[in-house]
């Protein structure tokens, strides 16, 4: 049965990461997001998902780093706030194993992403409330959003790498 449900925030997380100096990850976080969903937990399919996060609350424990995130080199979200993505489809591919597929905005760029997501289970938690679980993990290429800022190595190479890769996890319980 399809059903509006609400994100648990304190549940629920969005976290990245990126190549570093092309030889280690620098893992972050969004702090502040939202979700729409309307889904029958048992087949996502049918699922209409809709994710909104607030570009200034990227947190990769480096108050510095954050800040050039948030300028004009990368996110600018003086400008642009907030990052979207709007599912535009969803595939079952096992059991509890789906694609979603949907349009993500950065800045001012839209491209269609695929998600691979998984159906964690659902159940009451200890105060009879019935909730569900969700994760979700992808990938982006920064430049393709026109996230290009970067800086050359003296050893060859470059900072920052392209390809951002995400994990997402989810916890709602129905809208009242």
């Amino acid at each position: 049965m399809t059903k509006k449900w609400a994100l648990d925030p304190t549940h629920s997380s969005i976290d990245f990461s990126v190549k570093h100096m092309m030889i280690s990850r620098v893992k972050g976080s969004f702090n502040s997001f939202s979700a729409d969903i309307e889904a029958d937990v048992n087949d996502l399919s049918t699922a209409t998902i809709n994710f909104t996060i607030d570009a200034s609350s990227i947190d990769t424990r480096t108050t510095d780093r954050d800040n050039h995130l948030r300028s004009a080199d990368f996110f600018d979200v003086e400008k642009y706030p907030n990052i979207t993505f709007k599912s535009t489809d969803v595939k079952k591919v096992s059991d509890d194993e789906y694609e979603l597929i949907g349009d993500v905005t950065i800045k001012d760029v839209t491209k269609q992403e695929t998600f691979k997501v998984e159906f964690e289970g659902a159940g009451k938690d200890p105060w009879g409330n019935e909730k569900a679980g969700f994760s979700a993990n992808g990938k982006l290429s920064r430049s393709a959003y026109g996230l290009t800022w970067n800086q050359a190595l003296e050893a060859g190479g470059v900072l920052v790498g392209d390809e951002i890769k995400f994990n997402i996890q989810v916890q709602v319980t129905p809208e009242a």
